[in-house]
């Protein structure tokens, strides 16, 4: 039998508000991107699909669901990373399985390797049906934070 540990990952305070409140003024908060859940390995969000988000065809865009994967790997390395360090993508893929022509896409990121120097992320989008839209993996370079310069 695997037993599957309940223990946060997280190195750094992390709630729905300070998730909420890095993102003021980005392209997150333009496609209206809203954080739904912080758990022990995971954080879930999920963005409209509505005339910000849509392409020509009256779908969601292949590339926000990207930027929604995005986020969430990004924000899931960066906090769960000792403090002084900060993730920046080296790679992203995604599977885009079933399209979305409204309501909301809902990603869930959860780690498949956190390490020192890379961390590698799944994410997991799935429209309102439940149905699975796209699956993604993010991979992250973890660079230790300079002090700015004096």
């Amino acid at each position: 039998m695997t037993t599957v540990s309940t223990k946060p990952i997280w190195r750094q305070p992390i709630s729905l508000d300070i998730l909420a409140g890095i993102h003021v003024g980005t392209a997150v908060e333009h496609l209206g991107i809203e954080f739904l859940a912080v758990g022990p390995d995971f954080i879930t969000a999920r963005v409209p699909v509505d005339g910000r988000t849509k392409q020509p065809y009256g779908i969601l865009h292949g590339g926000i669901s990207v930027v929604l994967a995005e986020t969430l790997g990004s924000c899931g390395a960066a906090y769960s990373a000792e403090p002084g360090w900060r993730p920046v993508g080296l790679d992203i893929n995604a599977n885009h399985l079933k399209s979305a022509a409204q309501g909301w896409v809902t990603g869930t990121a959860r780690p498949v390797h956190i390490g020192r120097s890379t961390q590698v992320w799944q994410i997991d989008l799935h429209n309102d049906a439940g149905q699975l839209t796209c699956v993604s993996r993010l991979t992250l370079a973890m660079l230790q934070a300079t002090p700015p310069a004096a």
